[in-house]
């Protein structure tokens, strides 16, 4: 059963905005990187996804581009939205190549391990653009 709240909030402390509808993100496949105590990899950082860091990914092991129809994934490409893992976010900054956040998408449980100001110098220009559900 979950435990996240009814109105979680963002790193910038409002409330927490969608991620993606399409490609459905989140670790409760929800849109939004919403979190409880399940969610072993902190599935709380929106990032808009570019190429290097899809590389950068799967030569960690977490293959993000390939289809995987049997869990109704279809892949990410650049430029889709996506919940990460925060850790994985901070080795692709410690890299040079953290994708760009989306802070209104971002849940405020990125604090604890991400300073706001480290997010804030990545953030996507277009915070506020929210994705529609189709």
């Amino acid at each position: 059963m979950s435990t996240m709240p009814t109105m979680a909030r963002n790193v910038l402390g409002g409330e927490l905005q969608p991620c993606s509808y399409d490609p459905l993100t989140g670790y409760f496949r929800d849109g939004c990187c919403h979190t409880d105590a399940s969610d072993q990899g902190t599935h709380v950082v929106c990032a808009r996804v570019t190429t290097e860091f899809l590389d950068f990914s799967l030569s960690r092991g977490n293959d993000l581009v390939t289809p995987r129809p049997e869990w109704r994934f279809a892949g990410l490409k650049p430029g889709d939205r996506w919940c990460l893992c925060v850790q994985r976010w901070l080795e692709a900054w410690e890299a040079g190549v953290a994708p760009p956040v989306v802070l209104d998408s971002t849940h405020e449980a990125a604090l604890r391990h991400v300073a706001l100001a480290l997010l804030q110098s990545h953030a996507w220009p277009k915070s506020s653009d929210l994705p529609t559900s189709g």
